[in-house]
């Protein structure tokens, strides 16, 4: 099915014509969703700042690193000199309490950190799952057995433990970032596992399958050629729901100590760092906060919008710009296109445009 044309019966007519293309009607549903466009462009300033933190920085004129005491009061404990925290034009978002390190280039740079912790621990999460998940449903009873079993000694283990434990034991020498990337999917990619199992199940008993299976294609073959792109929406749906996930717990273990090191910057760091400061400094807690929770929403938001595009049986659970009359109308635009498909192969075939009217006509009739 992935290699043939997909294609779609005009009511009556006997016509083959493509279905509406699924990128197509993927982006009208989601189109459809303010708040997930909104949410989206939140996501893409975020890493744009991320990707763009050393021009940014330049361009103001500071980096992360440096320290400036001549910008801090040691009478009163280490508090940023003048108003607001130290804003000035050459500190756009003022200073760290104690070292006079530049806020902006912190958090500009630590959002290269915590978001790229919260990517790549994505990337193994899915991989790992994908894999095993296909293996246990196209294997043998045993291999199924096994690896499901596998797969709920990995779902019953406490994150956050396991993770403490492990960043705990491993010498420091080992880059902070990637190494608490790795620890976080390979301890938590059990839920997606079982989520490709259940829909590679379903998938390997439709007509397409086996007849690739009876043609002589081996498991693997079936697997990448017809089984994968069943899988996409699925795992593209969760694997957005978990970036959000995986950017709490890189803040959560980097706010208890085990995470990113100083003088890495990373906004789990920053909180951490920033506890003692929220009644001389609140700026120096807020903004990290802010920009935590400010993506972890936008993410929480956008992966609800993929969702709902990806499946529109399903409804949104965010229902703020998700209304009835958008998501009829994405709909119709989608139902429009393919009847413009279908005008388009009966004008090129004139001898079945009578029999493409009569059988509209039958169908609006049974309508």
């Amino acid at each position: 099915m992935s290699e043939a044309l997909v294609a779609s019966q005009a009511a009556g007519t006997g016509i083959s014509v493509p279905a509406a293309s699924g990128a197509r009607q993927f982006w009208r549903r989601l189109r459809a969703q303010r708040a997930a466009l909104v949410a989206a462009v939140v996501v893409a300033l975020l890493v744009l700042v991320a990707l763009a933190a050393p021009l940014l920085t330049a361009i103001e004129g500071q980096d992360p690193f440096t320290y400036h005491p001549s910008l801090i009061d040691s009478a009163r404990g280490g508090v940023p000199t003048g108003s607001f925290g130290g804003i000035t034009g050459d500190h756009w978002l003022g200073v760290e309490p104690q070292t006079g390190r530049d806020l902006f280039a912190r958090l500009a740079y630590g959002a290269r950190v915590s978001l790229g912790v919260a990517l790549g621990a994505t990337v193994v999460q899915v991989t790992i799952g994908v894999v095993i998940g296909v293996a246990a449903a196209l294997g043998s009873r045993w291999v199924d057995q096994l690896l499901s079993r596998i797969t709920d000694i990995i779902v019953a283990m406490p994150l956050m433990i396991m993770s403490l434990a492990l960043l705990a034991i491993v010498p420091s020498s080992f880059p902070r970032p990637l190494l608490v990337a790795l620890v976080i999917g390979l301890i938590a990619w059990g839920n997606i596992a079982k989520i490709v199992r259940a829909q590679t199940l379903t998938l390997k008993e439709l007509d397409y399958v086996s007849a690739a299976r009876l043609s002589g294609w081996g498991t693997w073959r079936i697997a990448r050629r017809e089984l994968l792109p069943g899988l996409a929406a699925p795992v593209i749906t969760y694997a957005a729901l978990l970036v959000p996930i995986n950017i709490s717990t890189e803040a959560a273990l980097s706010f208890l100590g085990v995470g990113v090191k100083p003088p890495t910057p990373s906004w789990g760091q920053m909180l951490t760092a920033a506890d003692v400061w929220y009644q001389a400094a609140p700026q120096y807690l807020l903004l990290p906060a802010g920009a935590l929770f400010v993506t972890v929403l936008a993410l929480t938001v956008l992966g609800d919008g993929i969702r709902t595009a990806l499946d529109p049986r399903a409804a949104s659970r965010l229902r703020i710009g998700t209304g009835r009359k958008r998501e009829a109308k994405a709909d119709a635009s989608s139902k429009k296109a393919t009847a413009a498909d279908v005008n388009k192969k009966a004008a090129a075939d004139p001898s079945a445009k009578g029999a493409g009217i009569k059988g509209e006509s039958t169908k609006e009739a049974k309508s």
